[in-house]
C-alpha cells in the first residue's frame, strides 16, 4: 500500500459496517447505493483486503474488516472531537446528540428534564430514541444509552445510572373486586400484566420470576407503556419502577414489601464520550440519577436506605 486510505472512504466502511447493507449505508450517508459500493471497492483495493462478506441478507465484515474496524472509529472520533472544537464547541456545546433511553424512562422523566437543557444550549439538538428496547451503541444507532445490560466488549465509558427496584401495582378497581392480597402467596390467585416473554429485550425483565411461582399472564406487551394502560383498566397487576407510574390514582401499589432489583446502566462509545455535546447530556442524565431518589425508590425504602 503505497497511500493511506481516504478518511471519507473509511467513514463509507464504519456506515456500512454499522448498517449491514448498502441501502441501509446510502440513507444514513445520504448518497446513492451505488456509490458505497464504489467507496468500498476502492478502500478494498487500496488495502489488498477483503473488508466484507457479500451475501443476500447483506455485508458481514470479515476478518480484516474487523481488524480495521476500530482503528478507523477512532479516527471517526478524532475527526468528531476535532470538528466539535474548531466550531467553537469548547464555549458552547451544539449539534445532534441521539439519546438512546427505555421508552417508559424517556417519555415520563427526559423529555421535561431536556426543557432547561435547551435554554441552556440553544445551539444543541436532541434524538431522542424512546424505544421498547434498548439502542444499539454497536452500530451507533444512538452516541449514548441508557440500558439494562451494559457492553461487555469494546471500547465503551460504562457507569451504573442508578439503582431501582419494581414494584406491584393495580387499579382500585381491580383491588376492589378480586381476592385480598395480605402476603406474598395471595399473588397466586391474580392476574398479571407483563412482557411478551420470547420478545423480551433484556433478561433483567423478566423479574415477575422471582414471585416464586408462575404467574397467571392474561396480558403480555412488547413495552411497559402499553402494560400501565392495561393495568389501569384493571386487566391485572404489573411491576413497574416509581417514575413509569402516572400521579392520577389509577395505579396503586400493592404489597409494598414485595419488589425486584434492578440497575440501569450509562454508556456511550469511548471516542463519542469525548465530545462536549455528549458528554454534557451524560453528566446531565447522571445529576438526575444522583439527586432524584423518589424516580427509583418508594418513599419508605428511601428512609430505611438512609
Amino acid at each position: 500500500m503505497n497511500t493511506l486510505p481516504e478518511w471519507t472512504d473509511l467513514r463509507f466502511f464504519l456506515e456500512l459496517a454499522r448498517a449491514g447493507t448498502l441501502s441501509g449505508a446510502s440513507r444514513r450517508l445520504d448518497v446513492e447505493h451505488t456509490t458505497v459500493a464504489r467507496r468500498i471497492d476502492r478502500l478494498e483495493h487500496q488495502l489488498g483486503s477483503t473488508l466484507f462478506d457479500r451475501s443476500r441478507e447483506g455485508y458481514e465484515l470479515t476478518e480484516m474488516g474487523q481488524a480495521l474496524l476500530p482503528h478507523a472509529e477512532v479516527m471517526e472520533g478524532a475527526a468528531l472531537a476535532a470538528a466539535e472544537q474548531l466550531g467553537g464547541a469548547e464555549v458552547a456545546a451544539h449539534g445532534v446528540v441521539r439519546l438512546g433511553v427505555p421508552e417508559v424512562f424517556g417519555t415520563r422523566v427526559v423529555v421535561a428534564l431536556l426543557a432547561r437543557l435547551f435554554a441552556d444550549h440553544p445551539d444543541l439538538s436532541i434524538d431522542l430514541l424512546a424505544l421498547p428496547r434498548f439502542a444499539n451503541l454497536a452500530n451507533r444507532e444512538a452516541d449514548l444509552g441508557v440500558m439494562l445490560d451494559p457492553p461487555s466488549t469494546g471500547r465503551y465509558m460504562v457507569t451504573r445510572l442508578a439503582a431501582f427496584r419494581f414494584y406491584l401495582y393495580a387499579a382500585p378497581d381491580y383491588l376492589a373486586t378480586h381476592a385480598p392480597i395480605l402476603a406474598q402467596a395471595d399473588l397466586e390467585r391474580h392476574d398479571f400484566v407483563d412482557y411478551v416473554q420470547d420478545r423480551l429485550a433484556s433478561r433483567e425483565l423478566s423479574y415477575l420470576n422471582e414471585l416464586g411461582f408462575t404467574p397467571r399472564r392474561r396480558l403480555c406487551c412488547s413495552g411497559m407503556a402499553a402494560q400501565i394502560e392495561a393495568a389501569a383498566l384493571g386487566m391485572g397487576l404489573m411491576m413497574a419502577p416509581p417514575y413509569a407510574v402516572p400521579d392520577d390514582g389509577r395505579l396503586v401499589p400493592v404489597l409494598p414489601g414485595f419488589h425486584a432489583e434492578r440497575s440501569f446502566w450509562l454508556a456511550a462509545p469511548a471516542d463519542l464520550y469525548r465530545l462536549r455535546r455528549v458528554k454534557l447530556v451524560w453528566d446531565l442524565l447522571r445529576h438526575l440519577a444522583d439527586n432524584n431518589p423518589t424516580l427509583w425508590w418508594h418513599h419508605g425504602d428511601i428512609r430505611r436506605k438512609a
